[in-house]
């Protein structure tokens, strides 16, 4: 755990310190968020964020690299954290450029496809499912293929999409990958088995690089992540999942607190917890598409109607409504790892405790309580589109 904690610090702490870089790359290079109507910010603010999170991951992996129990795990620990990172660098490099120049949506997807191949290729992928029986249910390479990239896409435009407000996008991911280091590691715990994992050594560098950022990033923020962190941090969040299932057999992650079943783990957490960690934005997402849509317009054209917008209509000031956000991840996030792992009344009592002050905190909180209007929504990150 210290090790981790390590990793932790070095990402949050180079991160942070790359962001003063980034920014005047950023405003060399002319890579600045402009106002635009369907935006609340009132001054341009510079991209290029991402560059600082890359650093963050790299010097974090480097770091791991020679820690003494970490640099002592199998190889393929290593070997997959490197690939995802490089996989992360490439969407953060075309990120960049879109930040600089501007690119369409659908030369970013082909950089997303291209960055989900290396994945693929290094064997990163989907191959195969538990059931709840215990029977394997095998995947050919095209289909495994295929959902790979269906996971990493999405999560990556979904991020995107919640990229609209100042800390809201680094939060909510940096939330997600707490989540995610704490199952990987309570489970190899329960389970005994090595506490070295891909996934661990990944969420851990993940959360920090978050953390370092935000610092930077909260309301009023003084860089934006743009395309180059949207599509980073993504990137890094599905693929780690991924990792899980890549590194362990059934019998390996089977078990549960006081010898419960790891209820996600057979069949459901691959695939789902990256979704329920994104629950939000991918909700705002396909509810996007289907506004869009219906309206006969395109499903990449921007708007101003997402979730953290109506948030601000219903009366929250910009931070409250990023703390809101915030709620409901960790909520959902971490609501699913300790229902993953742990059972009995008191987990669901507690649950449902956290269920409802989320709520009331949502909907009660702007009746009670008015924000203060001066300096409290100036400035906040453009709603994206995919």
């Amino acid at each position: 755990m210290r090790e981790y904690l390590l990793v932790f610090l070095v990402a949050g702490a180079v991160t942070y310190l790359l962001t003063v870089v980034a920014r005047e790359i950023a405003v060399r290079t002319g890579a600045v968020a402009k106002v635009r109507d369907r935006d609340v910010h009132a001054e341009p603010i510079p991209y290029l964020g991402g560059l600082a999170m890359l650093g963050g991951l790299t010097a974090a992996y480097a770091v791991a690299t020679q820690l003494p129990f970490l640099s002592r795990s199998q190889p393929f620990v290593f070997e997959d954290a490197r690939t995802v990172i490089f996989a992360g660098a490439l969407v953060c490099g075309v990120g960049m450029i879109d930040d600089i120049f501007d690119l369409d949506a659908l030369t970013k997807l082909g950089g997303q496809v291209i960055a989900v191949g290396l994945l693929v290729y290094s064997g990163i992928q989907f191959r195969w499912f538990y059931a709840p029986d215990g029977n394997q249910f095998s995947l050919d390479p095209a289909q495994g293929a295929l959902l790979t990239a269906l996971l990493v896409v999405a999560t990556v435009n979904a991020v995107n999409f919640v990229d609209g407000l100042d800390g809201l996008a680094a939060g909510v991911i940096g939330i997600g990958a707490l989540s995610f280091f704490l199952f990987c590691y309570q489970l190899t715990v329960l389970n005994q088995v090595t506490r070295a994992t891909t996934g661990a050594l990944l969420s851990a560098a993940l959360a920090g690089a978050c953390v370092g950022f935000l610092l930077h990033n909260f309301h009023p923020a003084r860089l934006f992540m743009g395309d180059s962190g949207s599509m980073l941090i993504g990137v890094v969040l599905s693929a780690t999942s991924i990792t899980v299932t890549t590194q362990f057999a059934l019998p390996d992650l089977a078990q549960g607190e006081a010898g419960a079943r790891a209820s996600l783990v057979p069949m459901l957490l691959p695939i789902a917890l990256p979704i329920l960690i994104l629950i939000v934005p991918m909700a705002d997402l396909v509810l996007a598409v289907l506004r869009r849509t219906r309206a006969g317009r395109s499903p990449f054209a921007p708007d101003k109607q997402h979730l953290h917008h109506r948030l601000l209509e219903i009366g929250h000031s910009h931070r409250r409504a990023v703390l809101i956000m915030w709620l409901w991840a960790a909520l959902i996030a971490f609501g699913t790892v300790v229902a993953s792992l742990y059972t009995g009344p008191r987990m669901w009592t507690a649950l449902g405790v956290m269920t409802l002050v989320t709520v009331a905190l949502t909907f009660v909180l702007p009746v009670l309580r008015k924000p203060v209007l001066v300096g409290d929504t100036v400035d906040s990150e453009p709603a994206d589109t995919l």
